[in-house]
């Protein structure tokens, strides 16, 4: 039988991982041990410090992060800057960043206490009723926290941002919130999505001087490779759950920058959502640039609203900034750097939830539990059929929304920003466990391949550090009377279709009169 897929997802609602006191003991208690003699092959890490920067280094990637933004000014990487001053916002960022009502930069894993072992710094930005930030989502009223760490050996940094709205601030809604990085022009000129999207962009040049067409994100480029093809920012989105790890190389140098997940958990809409990825910047300059997008707007967007009055809180990330290289007796680079950031994402979701994470609403593996059972169906219509790429799921319960038309929204979990999902596949069986989820009480969701409509099965209560047994859950698809025939595949793409799995492809409305003349 082929194998069978099953996510399984879960979101807490109303209810945030306590901090787990004796686990963040245990982990600085080993963080202060002497590193292994492994370890200490690689250099130390240092931290230096003045008044506007932090600069983070441990002899394979050098990270400057500025106090006042909290942006990634500069990633060095072999000795090479890896970060564009651009278009656009510059270099490193979460678009929801910048100035509060006051900030406070401090230290919060310092090298020297540690054996060189890691680094962490933080930029903090209270909010006191204001909004904070100077990006896409500044609109928010939160306590926003970002953090970078580095650790011995570590190709790469990592970054998360931590907001924090308190009882007493007003309402308040997410725009667009994402990480963005703007990459050195003169470096990178290759950029890798998927199997299906990696080739040689068009320059920065063929961008500014093409033709702008419908909107501004779209080109019909006058130069260059791609001479009269178009060019759309929005022909590399991709489904964030198939795409782990994703960004740019350089044919000369030979290396590459990667935006790699170590899991879904705090990005938003579940396995089947699909957002901007990497492009050029629509901006004059057009610099490459790679998104990592945990509220968008995109392709139905999603959910992020807090009431007065309401305590809500929400750890994005960690993830992963990963730079590599391609060896000389390599044929296709940019293919082979492409699966060592693949292999990368591997070992980071391995080593989810990092143990070297303390002092915020992220609890330790000892205190997340485990989720266990097994799907079967049983469909009395279709007593022969067979699931496969199953999803199954814990998310948070749906609740509403006011709109700005005074009515209200449902928010499920393809549209939720707010909790946290955690999904996994299944063995061909319907069998399934979910690691490492944040107590909490969620619904269980399923989808299939082959299967109308979606279980769900409601009030999941996972406490802290306990496993969840479910045993065997039975899906029987309600059904409106007896089915006479279908068009499709019910599987949440339109793939049988013409054009069907080109949902990113520009334009393809004004090819529909050619294709279909009569």
């Amino acid at each position: 039988m082929k194998k069978a897929l099953i996510y399984l997802v879960v979101t807490a609602f109303g209810a945030f991982g306590a901090f787990d006191a004796l686990a963040a003991a245990v982990a600085k208690s080993g963080s202060a041990q002497k590193a292994s003699t492994e370890s200490r092959a690689n250099p130390a890490v240092t931290l230096a410090e003045d008044d506007s920067s932090f600069t983070l280094a441990n002899g394979i990637v050098t990270a400057k992060v500025a106090k006042r933004s909290g942006d990634l000014v500069s990633l060095k990487y072999r000795n090479l800057e890896m970060l564009g001053a651009g278009s656009g916002h510059p270099y490193g960022y979460w678009s929801h960043a910048g100035p509060g009502a006051r900030s406070i930069h401090s230290v919060t894993i310092n090298p020297s206490a540690n054996y060189g072992e890691r680094a962490e710094v933080s930029c903090k930005y209270f909010s006191e009723g204001r909004t904070v930030g100077q990006g896409p989502g500044r609109s928010v009223m939160a306590d926003i926290e970002i953090r970078y760490a580095l650790g011995r050996g570590d190709s790469g940094v990592y970054t998360y941002s931590i907001f924090e709205h308190k009882p007493e601030y007003p309402a308040t809604s997410l725009g667009e919130a994402r990480f963005g990085v703007k990459l050195n022009e003169k470096l990178f000129d290759f950029m890798t999505i998927d199997a299906n999207r990696r080739k040689v962009m068009p320059t920065a040049e063929d961008w500014d001087k093409g033709t702008q067409l419908n909107m501004k994100e779209v080109r019909r480029l006058n130069t260059g490779l791609y001479k009269g093809q178009v060019e759309h920012k929005y022909d590399y989105s991709a489904v964030q759950f198939d795409t782990p790890a994703l960004g740019w190389s350089s044919t000369q140098h030979r290396l590459g920058l990667w935006i790699v997940n170590p899991t879904i958990e705090y990005l938003s809409g579940g396995p089947t959502k699909v957002e901007l990825s990497a492009h050029r910047d629509v901006n004059e300059g057009a610099a490459p640039v790679i998104l990592n997008y945990w509220r968008g707007s995109h392709y139905g967007g999603s959910s992020c609203v807090v009431a007065a009055g309401e305590a809500w809180t929400k750890v994005i990330g960690p993830f992963l900034i990963y730079c590599n290289s391609a060896a000389d007796s390599e044929k296709d680079i940019h293919a082979a750097m492409w699966k060592d950031a693949l292999a990368q994402a591997k070992k980071e979701e391995a080593a989810w939830p990092y143990a070297w994470v303390t002092g915020t609403d992220y609890p330790l593996k000892s205190n997340r539990g485990t989720v266990k059972g097994q799907l079967v169906l049983n469909d009395p219509q279709a007593p022969k059929a067979r699931m496969s790429n199953l999803l199954i799921g814990l998310a948070a319960p749906d609740y509403n929304v006011a709109t700005d038309r005074g009515g209200a929204q449902t928010v499920d979990w393809q549209l939720d920003a707010k909790h946290y999902q955690f999904w996994v596949h299944a063995d061909a069986d319907g069998s399934f466990t979910i690691p490492n989820v944040r107590f909490g009480t969620y619904t269980l969701h399923a989808i299939a391949d082959g299967v109308l409509g979606e279980f769900a099965k409601a009030n999941i209560t996972v406490a802290a550090g306990k496993p969840v047994a479910l045993g065997r859950l039975e899906w029987k698809p309600v059904r409106d009377g007896k089915q006479l025939w279908e068009i499709g595949i019910p599987n949440r793409t339109a793939a049988e279709f013409r054009h069907g799995d080109h949902f990113w492809q520009w334009g393809l409305y004004y090819d529909y009169a050619k294709e279909f003349p009569n």
